[in-house]
């Protein structure tokens, strides 16, 4: 390999909000083979800054952590401005977990937020999996959580990591694309290649994996202590938690709705809490 395999440019998207922060970061890897990780969303301004700073012909790969459209909506425009192709997980809904799968046939918990259901790459990539070139080598991780085909992607001591981990704040788990336990476990897989420095689609890279993945994992255990606390006071919904646990705006309770509902979900697998099948979005729960 070359030299190149250290070129790496950032460009952050202009759709900044509470969720993404600052924007979607598009990474750029390589000099004359360009792998480009997270196009982004469908916005002409981000795709002509794209192409720009990789130059023409330049453009070989794009990966795509997964398929929400702020990270690929744009990946078709940019597919076809290049003839790269498209490399992701599978289609929007591959992956899920069967405690999720089931869920989301028997029950209406709602979810699916952002979801890019056309989303379809031209190359699936399972875990383990291993694209090269003269200039790089990333290797796939299968990283389900946030969303159930998330993809990071390790190159030397980096990680691309997606949404799995974010500088500012914790990621949004919304099922059934989202799942708990799974998050766990992606947590300590990222933990566990022992990288340097995680990039994630959103903020600041993070410059210590380990304190930030600790700090993430013990997040969600207060969490979860909050819940069973409240839920001794007597049964209660996803969004009743939500309420009486978050200090956020009254803006942002849909969304901690969903968190809820994602750890509801995991104690209820564990039989910590029960609720009347099948569960729903609004489903009563209480505690054991």
């Amino acid at each position: 390999m070359t030299s190149a395999k250290k070129a790496l440019r950032i460009i952050t998207a202009d759709n900044p909000s509470p969720f993404t922060g600052p924007g979607t970061n598009t990474f750029l890897l390589g000099h004359e083979q360009v792998a480009v990780i997270d196009p982004g969303p469908d916005l002409a301004a981000h795709r002509h800054a794209i192409l720009a700073a990789a130059g023409p012909g330049r453009i070989s790969h794009i990966f795509v952590t997964h398929a929400h459209l702020d990270h690929s909506g744009g990946a078709l425009a940019l597919s076809l401005a290049t003839g790269a192709p498209v490399l992701g997980f599978g289609p929007a809904e591959s992956g899920r977990s069967a405690v999720m799968e089931r869920l989301a046939q028997e029950g209406a918990i709602d979810g699916g937020e952002g979801l890019d259901r056309d989303f379809l790459p031209d190359i699936s990539l399972g875990d383990g999996a291993v694209v090269e070139t003269d200039e790089w080598r990333l290797s796939a991780l299968h990283t389900p959580g946030h969303f159930a085909g998330h993809l990071a992607f390790l190159q030397d001591e980096t990680i691309f990591c997606g949404d799995v981990v974010m500088g500012w704040a914790s990621t949004l788990i919304s099922p059934p694309d989202g799942d708990l336990a799974d998050y766990f476990r992606s947590l300590a897989r990222l933990d566990s290649a022992g990288a340097q420095v995680l990039l994630p689609a959103h903020g600041e890279a993070v410059r210590d994996p380990a304190a930030r993945l600790a700090e993430l994992a013990a997040h969600r255990r207060e969490r979860t202590v909050q819940i069973l606390a409240a839920l001794r006071d007597g049964p209660a919904t996803a969004e009743a938690l939500a309420r009486r646990i978050y200090q956020i705006p009254a803006a942002m309770i849909p969304a901690a709705k969903r968190n809820v509902l994602a750890h509801l979900i995991a104690l209820s697998e564990l039989g910590a809490v029960s609720t009347p099948a099948p569960i729903v979005s609004d489903s009563v729960f209480s505690a054991h």
